[in-house]
């Protein structure tokens, strides 16, 4: 099982990735645009996911459409330990490569 801390390093070593702080939440970030935001109370995390993968998702236990973003596919889900560690990463990545995808081509070509 992933920690918070591990998470995080996890997320910062992701080519261009930063972090910063919105609406009282952790958000790791690739070119100013988030894909992921860690309650770090809870440690509850959203993360984007396709049109495909969002229903699925959401009938899982431990993840629900995330409030204010479900409309775009985002997911809400309430603990790290609710995902295995591969899971987890694997979620991570594609959720920065999504948010990346609707950058222009020239940023994404930055980071391929």
């Amino acid at each position: 099982m992933m920690d918070i801390e591990s998470f995080r390093e996890y997320c910062l070593s992701l080519p261009g990735t930063t972090e910063g702080m919105k609406w009282e939440h952790l958000c790791f970030m690739i070119e100013e645009k988030i894909f992921v935001i860690v309650d770090l109370e809870t440690h509850g995390f959203c993360i984007k996911c396709t049109v495909d993968e969002f229903e699925e998702l959401a009938a899982r236990d431990g993840i629900k459409q995330a409030p204010h973003f479900a409309r775009k596919q985002w997911v809400f889900v309430d603990d790290l330990a609710v995902l295995n560690g591969n899971e987890l990463k694997q979620r991570v990545q594609r959720s920065r490569e999504l948010v990346l995808s609707k950058l222009a081509k020239r940023v994404q070509a930055k980071y391929i």
